[in-house]
């Protein structure tokens, strides 16, 4: 999934990361909301209110949903310096650091709202956007802009004219690619939807709170080292049958 970059990125690697993170953020999303009643998975919203407050001159109330863009925005901002400052480095997967980075900040978020009263919950808000805005960052770099898992609308839009595309196969041809790209749309909407409903029950039902952003870290790094880990045992066993073999042709 992380391991595929540029050219050698197929549909089958998109999807893959497209529904795990999508998933997270989905969790993500739910927890936020339920929580602090706030967004935490982009700043649309955010951006409404905070020209709201703006208009009706309170500045100082509108700077929190300031704060709120600001945070995401740097999030995408240090995922992308990190990809750009270690991507010569051609040994080393790039895109490690940022999906770490993340885990970290669920992990942190989860393990102190267990050690009594979150004092300071819009610092936990700017912390979830701007974990969501480092992942942001590197699926669309890592998938070439093809890919976004941390809001929908822009996925509405883009699968409702892909889906007109269809009816006019004259000036639209190549309709496998278009399918494909449908395919990869709806399932980040249907997998944004299922880690919500799987987050809220976690939240709710189990009242796990905040720890169920741990499940979101957990997902992120299995599926981190999942194609070290696949590119290992492929060797391993590429190897045994070499050996296998040799022993076998000696004999």
């Amino acid at each position: 999934m992380f391991r595929h970059q540029g050219k050698s990125r197929t549909l089958k690697h998109n999807l893959r990361i497209a529904t795990i993170l999508s998933f997270v953020a989905g969790i993500v999303n739910v927890t936020g909301f339920l929580e602090f009643k706030q967004l935490t998975t982009n700043v649309t919203g955010h951006f409404a209110l905070f020209m709201n407050d703006v208009a009706n001159f309170e500045f100082w109330k509108g700077t929190i949903y300031f704060l709120y863009i600001i945070s995401f925005l740097l999030g995408s901002f240090v995922s992308s310096f990190l990809i750009e400052k270690f991507k010569e480095n051609r040994k080393l997967n790039v895109y490690v650091f940022p999906t770490l980075i993340e885990c970290f900040i669920l992990l942190l978020i989860a393990v102190v709202s267990n050690y009594g009263e979150l004092k300071y919950p819009d610092i936990i808000v700017c912390s979830l956007l701007f974990a969501m805005g480092l992942q942001n960052s590197f699926v669309t770099k890592i998938s070439n802009a093809i890919v976004r898992t941390t809001h929908l609308t822009g996925l509405f839009t883009d699968l409702g004219i892909e889906l007109s595309q269809l009816f006019f196969p004259k000036f639209h041809p190549n309709r496998e690619k278009i399918k494909s790209t449908i395919k990869l749309r709806i399932y980040i909407i249907c997998f944004f939807f299922i880690g919500g409903i799987i987050g809220g029950y976690l939240y709710s039902r189990l009242d796990l709170k905040l720890n169920t952003l741990i499940f979101g870290a957990i997902i992120l790094l299995i599926s981190l080292f999942y194609d070290d880990l696949r590119y290992k045992l492929i060797r391993t066993n590429r190897k045994f049958k070499q050996r296998k073999k040799t022993t076998h042709n000696n004999g």
